[in-house]
């Protein structure tokens, strides 16, 4: 549920990765139509969603928006009336929107001797907003304006969106997942209760620890005795940060080689699990597995990146590509 969209050009990998013959252009039209937003959410970074999602989520992660304010400025807006920067944000959001930087001159006209990027930060987290298109779709580098979500959307938020409801999408792409699974990729706490209460509509399971885990009654599971195919995720892919365990995906060594600082590096995944990074510039792939390959997933791999740069290059360039593989 929610595509990370820190960098414009991931939830396009993000969906070329998990759907059949997906193009470009089919997000980028929804981006267009409103049908997509592009919002900061969950993890206080940038994602893409469905606008009914975002009418569910944003007040749902109210309070995690105003920890991560609290937490980075509160000092800087300690003593300002914040009911007003939010009106102020409100009525600057409105219409066509502004720019950052533009948003910070307004607020620093109305709210004298305070720090712009806190009053912009403050105001972000306070005035439910979306980055509309072009910013956010494929090849973009331009300027993130910042919109009132509700005139965007045409709708309003809702005022008492059920958690539950968000928990059943989440399942529908992470599960099976244990509460702190949940709560990991939500950044929401106490939700054993939410689980407990939604248990008699639910599948549970216990993997090799003991864990509890939980997921959707129709929600197929796979053989563990199924290969999965190789698959090329982008930087950021909630795969990698939407679970508490991790280690069902990337082992704690490759993790500490993957998620470094803030940056989280594109993987790709053999059999299910991490196998290594890449990266694509000036026309090349270059992928770099962290192990050696056996000729089987070295051969796997290799057809797996060039359909992938097919993907990222433009069609009158493809035969201009390559891909490296490292080691």
């Amino acid at each position: 549920m929610g595509l990370q969209a820190q960098e414009s050009h991931s939830p396009y990998v993000s969906l070329w990765a998990r759907l059949a013959d997906f193009r470009h252009a089919e997000l980028t039209a929804l981006l267009h139509g409103r049908d997509v937003v592009r919002a900061k959410l969950h993890r206080n970074t940038q994602h893409l969603v469905t606008a009914e999602d975002f009418r569910r989520l944003r007040p749902l992660l109210e309070q995690v928006l105003k920890k991560a304010r609290q937490g980075a400025f509160g000092r800087a807006i300690a003593g300002l009336d914040l009911h007003d920067l939010e009106a102020a944000g409100r009525e600057l959001m409105s219409g066509e929107g502004l720019t950052r930087p533009q948003l910070a001159g307004r607020l620093a006209e109305r709210f004298p001797g305070r720090d712009r990027q806190a009053l912009v930060y403050a105001t972000q987290s306070l005035v439910a907003h979306v980055h509309p298109p072009p910013s956010g779709t494929w090849g973009d580098r331009g300027a993130t304006p910042l919109v009132l979500a509700e005139e965007w959307i045409g709708r309003p938020l809702e005022t008492a969106p059920r958690i539950e409801d968000v928990v059943t999408r989440y399942l529908a792409v992470y599960g099976p997942a244990s509460v702190m699974d949940v709560q990991a990729w939500s950044g929401l706490t106490r939700l054993r209760t939410v689980l407990d209460g939604m248990r008699s509509g639910l599948c549970t399971y216990r993997d090799a620890t003991g864990r509890e885990l939980f997921d959707l009654p129709d929600a197929p599971l796979a053989d563990a005795d199924v290969p999965a195919p190789v698959r090329f995720l982008p930087a950021f892919d909630n795969l990698i940060l939407s679970h508490a365990d991790r280690t069902r995906v990337i082992s704690d060594e490759d993790r500490a080689r993957v998620i470094t600082g803030s940056e989280v590096r594109p993987v790709f995944l053999v059999d299910g699990f991490v196998r290594g990074i890449w990266s694509w510039r000036d026309g090349t792939l270059h992928v770099r597995p962290y192990r050696a390959l056996n000729p089987d997933e070295t051969s796997q791999t290799g057809e797996e990146a060039e359909r992938l740069l097919a993907f990222l290059l433009p069609a009158a360039q493809h035969a201009k590509g390559e891909v490296v593989i490292e080691g």
